[in-house]
């Protein structure tokens, strides 16, 4: 039986229980609300990383590997209501630079954007740190670029299929969106990154693993609404910043 071993807020790691689902793949969940200690991490990968794939004898982590993994070893299918299926080629042969390109540039903007939420949490905003300030510059750079690698408004970045680019790009915007992080995607230059959002937003993989708000403090879920420690309900302030990013 395989496993997924994964942290509930990691965009990382929707992106790869969404491809889990798009391959029609039967799978266990093992979702850890917080980070363990690094001796516990350290039992599940020796860089302490999440997520975490087991398949058989076979044990693999960092999201990349995991992608290529997932998308060349099993067999995509036709999803009812969509357009495409999801794609059987990691790397296309005739565009294989560009494909690695595009995948290992939405690897920097998914470090990127993560960077600036744990720092957030750390209690350092990005408008106030260099480093942080840096990363978020860089996302906005790293979007004007996959916006003119977007084929057009009804497509990705690969013509005719759903990619894993696809994926990554859409769960990085929709994960800024539901964060706190100042980090703004939307603009009226980017016409098809805002296309490839609204088509995967009603997509059933996308549906079924939806994006949880996360925060220290948060021990549990109400449906996607969190819960936490201090209290069992929501304060205002909070729910004012759920409602907030939602609505972003």
């Amino acid at each position: 039986m395989r496993k997924l071993i994964f942290t509930t807020g990691s965009p990382f790691a929707r992106a790869v229980r969404i491809v889990l689902d798009e391959k029609g793949l039967d799978w266990e969940r093992q979702e850890e609300i917080t980070t363990p200690s690094v001796e516990a991490r350290a039992k599940t990968s020796p860089t302490l990383q999440v997520p975490t794939l087991i398949d058989g004898d076979l044990r693999l982590w960092d999201s990349h590997v995991i992608l290529d993994y997932l998308t060349t070893a099993y067999p995509s299918r036709d999803v009812p209501g969509t357009a495409h299926r999801y794609a059987d080629q990691f790397v296309r042969p005739d565009h294989e630079w560009a494909d690695k390109l595009a995948l290992a540039t939405l690897q920097t903007l998914g470090v990127a954007t993560t960077v600036v939420s744990q720092l957030q949490w750390a209690g350092v905003k990005h408008e106030d740190n260099a480093y942080a300030g840096r990363c978020a510059a860089r996302i906005q750079h790293v979007l004007d670029w996959c916006e003119a690698q977007l084929a057009s408004n009804d497509e990705g970045f690969v013509p005719g299929v759903l990619s894993a680019q696809d994926v990554l790009l859409a769960v990085m915007i929709m994960f800024m969106e539901n964060r706190p992080l100042r980090l703004k995607w939307r603009s009226p230059e980017r016409r098809k990154m805002a296309a490839l959002r609204e088509r995967l937003l009603s997509r059933p993989s996308f549906l079924q693993n939806p994006i949880l708000w996360w925060e220290p403090g948060v021990v549990g879920y109400d449906g996607t609404t969190p819960r936490y420690a201090e209290s069992p309900a929501l304060t205002q302030r909070q729910v004012g910043r759920v409602k907030s990013s939602k609505s972003a």
